[in-house]
């Protein structure tokens, strides 16, 4: 009879390895997961500034071409001159509005970083998909490798091993190449 016992023993030590080994890999997925929504969450903002931005930018111009528009419409007079150079002021500024490459902060540039943020934005949320869907493996792998000790049912850590395997899968596509798997966006 001992011999029975130290196999069951010796088995569940491995079942206690595979558990703790599956356990590991959740807080790696887990603290992944966090640190992706959090960037996803960082790149939103950012990207809603920087289109807060544009949109302002664009309502000052529509502004100053309206004043523009109205000040073409002035008949010739003594204060022609001061009308000209007014309006050529303001189409300086409206063209440094709408590209400003010192500085950045021209329409043509605000839209561009908007978009980049959006993309960092995409990615990260793209990774943390893929770290949710590895967590929830290893979490199922765990409780499987657990009811195999209760049960003694060897079908139940294979099945665990299995999970674990994939969410490995999961947790290193999220981190390496989030794009190759299509069918989990």
């Amino acid at each position: 009879m001992s011999g029975g016992h130290g196999a069951v023993e010796g088995s569940n030590k491995r079942v206690a390895l595979l558990i703790s080994v599956l356990a590991l890999f959740l807080a790696f997925s887990e603290t992944l997961g966090k640190a992706s929504q959090t960037d996803s969450i960082g790149a939103n903002v950012e990207a809603a500034n920087q289109w807060a931005y544009f949109q302002a930018r664009t309502i000052r111009s529509t502004v100053l071409k309206t004043a523009d528009e109205a000040l073409a419409l002035v008949p010739p007079g003594p204060n022609q001159d001061a009308i000209a150079a007014k309006r050529a002021e303001w189409a300086k500024t409206l063209a440094r509005w709408d590209s400003e490459p010192a500085t950045g902060e021209g329409r043509k540039e605000l839209s561009e970083k908007a978009r980049a943020s959006e993309g960092r934005r995409d990615l990260a949320l793209l990774r943390y998909h893929h770290y949710e869907l590895a967590s929830a493996a290893f979490q199922i792998g765990i409780v499987l490798a657990s009811a195999e000790v209760i049960t003694g049912i060897a079908l139940l850590v294979f099945a665990g091993g299995f999970l674990g395997l994939a969410g490995a899968a999961l947790l290193g596509f999220g981190y390496l190449a989030p794009h190759a798997l299509p069918f989990f966006h």
